[in-house]
């Protein structure tokens, strides 16, 4: 699934682990966790800049794509924001990588220990802000990535012990790796337009429309309010059927995976355009159908709904039928409230 959408977010490892599993045949949290402990999956910042779930196998040409535009957003909160100076970074750098290369597979918290102990100079700025952009900024770099978990913890590791060595910068084909990106968003994320993959990417629409020119007619289109959309080959499902619910987090590549056309999920335009007043979505049928709030005790899981409007029987149905999966995923009895 992950190789069908190229890159999952993945900020919360928790839901983002439901988003996977959620888009698999037999939900299955131990599959992921096996992945990302064989270092077949990393989790590490790319794209926008933010946590997402990468396949080894496209995430260092995706990094020499999106890297360098992205790693932007760090260096000014680094060097503005935290008023770090280069040498300071530098200084940083050096201790992280001679941290994890004695002593890999560690957490936030324990490699800012080792860096205060080996730049005593800057101890008291090393912050838990300035660990997560400095940590951020490398995995752009390709220096650090997600090593294996450990007692359920992050942690990070060096990148060519994880993935390998990275490409050489003289034998990297940009036109070639813009094609590639272009072809995979709209395969695993279209319908979905030239801004949406823009945005996704953290591209220029003038780097989209080049990477599309390439591979258009490996694709097929058409046009929706005064817009293009991209997609795989193929007739769409048709006819009707019973209808099919999702609970998941806002962070999902349902809902964050666009911009432009992200309101293709409201046609009837239900959902209030403004700053979302939940943290999770209640779609059925790829409609945003409620806002939904996640509760995880012990002996249960709570999802409590917010509905945009009134709800019919069936998506009634479809939502309790989704929070059954979702329990049976967390190995807990489902209670969800709110359907009216």
């Amino acid at each position: 699934m992950i190789d069908t959408l190229l890159a999952v977010q993945a900020e919360n490892p928790a839901q983002s682990a439901w988003a996977v599993a959620a888009r698999t045949a037999a939900p299955d949290g131990s599959d992921l966790a096996a992945l990302l402990e064989s270092g077949e999956v990393i989790r590490t910042h790319v794209l926008r800049p933010t946590w997402h779930y990468v396949a080894r196998n496209d995430i260092d040409w995706l990094l020499a794509l999106t890297g360098p535009r992205v790693a932007k957003v760090t260096a000014t909160q680094l060097h503005g924001d935290l008023e770090l100076t280069v040498p300071d970074l530098d200084r940083l750098t050096t201790a992280l990588l001679d941290t994890l290369t004695t002593t890999p597979d560690r957490t936030r918290d324990e490699l800012a220990t080792a860096v205060r102990d080996r730049v005593p100079a800057l101890a008291e700025r090393v912050t838990g802000r300035l660990m997560m952009l400095v940590l951020a900024h490398l995995e752009l770099d390709r220096l650090v990535c997600s090593g294996r978990s450990r007692d359920g913890d992050h942690t990070y590791a060096l990148y060519r012990d994880r993935v390998g060595s990275r490409e050489d910068p003289a034998a990297f084909d940009r036109d070639e790796a813009l094609a590639r990106l272009a072809r995979r968003y709209f395969t695993g994320h279209g319908p979905a337009t030239v801004k949406d993959l823009a945005y996704w990417a953290t591209l220029t629409v003038t780097d989209v429309r080049r990477g599309l020119a390439a591979v258009g007619d490996e694709l097929e289109s058409f046009e929706h309010d005064g817009r293009t959309f991209w997609h795989a080959p193929g007739d769409a499902p048709t006819g009707p059927g019973r209808p099919d619910g999702h609970l998941l987090q806002l962070l999902d590549e349902i809902y964050r995976g666009y911009q432009d056309s992200r309101w293709v999920l409201d046609a009837e335009g239900a959902v209030p355009r403004a700053r979302e007043a939940t943290i999770g979505i209640a779609l059925v049928d790829g409609q945003l159908v409620a806002g939904m709030k996640r509760t995880v005790t012990p002996s249960s899981v709570r999802f409590d709904l917010t509905p945009h409007r009134p709800l019919s029987a069936a998506e009634r149905q479809a939502l309790t039928d989704a929070a059954a999966r979702y329990g049976d995923f967390l190995g807990r009895p489902a209670v969800l409230t709110g359907t009216g």
